[in-house]
C-alpha cells in the first residue's frame, strides 16, 4: 500500500506541475510568434503596418510612441481618406476619459470616491437589493466591482432611432448586446468581485451631471478633453459628425451608419488620433497633466480588481500585463456595433504606447494591441491571454490524462504482477 499512496502523490504532483507549467507558458507567450527584438522599432512598425494592409477593407489608424514622442503612424481606408485628424467612433475606450471626468470631481473636492453614490443622486436610484446599495461607490463602480449585473455591452440606436433617456436606459437598456441583462442593479455583494458593467459608467456619467449641474458632454469638454488638449474630441455625436468621421464599415466591409447611444460615457467618446495621443502623454510618469493631480493618476493605475490572483483592473483602466519598468501596461479597448474597435495602452513608466482605431475590421485592434504588449514587455495580456485559454485547457487536460493513464497502467502492472504494495 505504501508504494500505492506514493504513486498517488506522484501522479497528483505532476499534475500541480503540470497546470503551473501551462500557466506559465501561456502567460510566458509560448504559443506566440516571436515578435523580434525589442530594439528594432522600426520592423516591429512594419510588421503591425503590414497586418493593417493586409486586412484589404474598413478604416484604420495606427500610431506607434516610443519613449513619449511618436515613432510612426500609419492610415488605410477603403472609403473616404483617413489622417491623424479624423474622428473615430471610441467605443468603450470612451470610459478611460469618463473615469478621468469622475476622478477630476474627486479631485476638486466634490465626490467622495467611497461615498454610496446614492448620496449624489436625485434623477434615478438603484433598486432596492438583497445586497443592499450603500456599497455602490464611484471606486467601484470605476473598477467593475460594485456588484453590478447588467452585462452591458450597448448595440446603440440607428439614425433617426429615438434614443432612450439615461435614466430609461438605466431602468432597462432597449439596446443591449447579446447576452446582457441590460438592468443596472446589484446582483452580488459590492466590492465581492469583478464584473464588466456598462450600466455602472452610464451611473457615473447620471453622478457627473447631478454633481457638475451640466450636461455630460459639456461637463467633459470643460474640465477633461479642453484641457488636454483634445480640441476635436466630443461626447457630442452631431458636433462629431460635423468635424468629420471615419467611414463606418461592417464586419464585411460594407458602408454602414455609426449609432447613437444613451449613454456616451460608456460608448461614444469621438476623437482624433491627435487627441488620443495627447491624451496618452498626459499620463505618463511625471507628465504634467492639467486635469488630474499626478497622485490621482498613480491611484488610477493601482490595481483594485483581479482575476484568479491576476490584477486586472484599476479605476478606469485594464492593467494588461506587469511593466519592464514598474508598475502595469494600462489602458482600454472598445468594440461598437457592427465593427467599430479601438485600443489604446499604455506603459506610463517608458513612455511607450500603442494606439489603435478601426471600422471594418473585427479583432485586429485587439490583435495589433496584444503585439505590442508581447513586444514590449514578453508577456501575453489579460485581453489576449482569455482568447488562449480554451487552448490552454485542452492542453492542460490533455497532459494531465497523460498523467493519470500512466499511473493507471503503472498500478494494473503491478497488480498483475502480483506485487503485494499495489493489492
Amino acid at each position: 500500500m505504501r508504494n500505492l499512496s506514493l504513486l498517488i502523490f506522484s501522479a497528483l504532483l505532476a499534475m500541480a506541475l503540470w497546470a503551473v507549467l501551462v500557466v506559465t507558458g501561456a502567460r510566458q507567450g509560448w504559443w506566440r510568434t516571436d515578435p523580434g527584438p525589442r530594439e528594432d522599432v522600426a520592423s516591429f512598425f512594419s510588421g503591425l503596418s503590414a497586418k493593417a494592409d493586409a486586412a484589404g477593407q474598413g478604416a484604420v489608424a495606427l500610431v506607434l510612441i516610443e519613449k513619449g514622442a511618436v515613432f510612426g503612424e500609419h492610415y488605410v481606408s477603403a472609403g473616404a481618406p483617413v489622417s491623424r485628424d479624423t474622428l473615430f467612433q471610441l467605443a468603450s475606450l470612451s470610459k478611460w476619459a469618463t473615469a478621468i471626468g469622475v476622478l477630476k470631481l474627486a479631485a476638486d473636492g466634490k465626490l467622495d470616491l467611497d461615498a454610496p453614490v446614492s448620496r449624489y443622486l436625485t434623477r434615478w436610484q438603484l433598486p432596492e437589493s438583497e445586497f443592499g446599495t450603500e456599497g455602490v461607490t464611484a471606486r467601484r463602480l470605476l473598477s467593475h466591482t460594485a456588484g453590478l449585473t447588467d452585462g452591458l455591452g450597448y448595440m446603440g440606436f440607428e439614425p433617426g432611432t429615438p434614443v432612450q433617456t439615461l435614466e430609461s436606459s438605466l431602468t432597462q437598456a432597449a439596446d443591449p448586446m447579446p447576452g446582457a441583462d441590460g438592468r443596472t442593479r446589484v446582483g452580488m455583494a459590492p466590492g465581492s468581485a469583478w464584473a464588466y458593467s456598462g450600466g455602472g459608467y452610464a451611473l457615473l456619467e447620471l453622478l457627473i451631471e447631478e454633481i457638475s449641474g451640466e450636461p455630460f458632454a459639456s461637463y467633459m469638454k470643460r474640465a477633461v478633453l479642453d484641457p488636454l488638449g483634445m480640441s476635436r474630441a466630443t461626447f457630442d455625436p452631431a458636433e462629431a459628425r460635423a468635424a468629420g468621421l471615419a467611414p463606418c464599415f461592417d464586419e464585411e466591409g460594407a458602408p454602414c451608419a455609426y449609432r447613437n447611444f444613451a449613454a456616451p460615457a460608456a460608448a461614444s467618446l469621438h476623437a482624433s488620433a491627435e487627441d488620443l495621443v495627447r491624451f496618452l502623454e498626459a499620463q505618463l510618469e511625471g507628465a504634467s497633466n492639467p486635469a488630474l493631480p499626478s497622485e490621482i493618476m498613480t491611484e488610477m493605475r493601482t490595481p483594485h480588481a483581479s482575476q484568479f490572483g491576476i490584477p486586472i483592473w484599476g479605476l478606469g483602466v485594464m492593467l494588461y500585463a506587469e511593466s519592464p519598468g514598474g508598475g502595469y501596461i494600462v489602458g482600454h479597448e472598445g468594440m461598437n456595433f457592427p465593427a467599430i474597435e479601438t485600443t489604446a495602452r499604455l506603459d506610463p513608466m517608458t513612455g511607450d504606447a500603442i494606439l489603435v482605431l478601426a471600422t471594418g475590421n473585427p479583432g485586429l485592434a485587439a490583435g495589433l494591441g496584444g503585439d505590442w504588449v508581447y513586444w514590449h514587455t514578453g508577456r501575453v495580456d489579460v485581453r489576449t491571454l482569455d482568447g488562449i485559454l480554451p487552448v490552454a485547457g485542452l492542453v492542460l487536460l490533455a497532459g494531465w490524462a497523460v498523467i493519470v493513464f500512466s499511473a493507471a497502467l503503472l498500478v494494473w502492472r503491478n497488480r498483475r504482477s502480483g506485487s503485494p504494495e499495489f493489492s
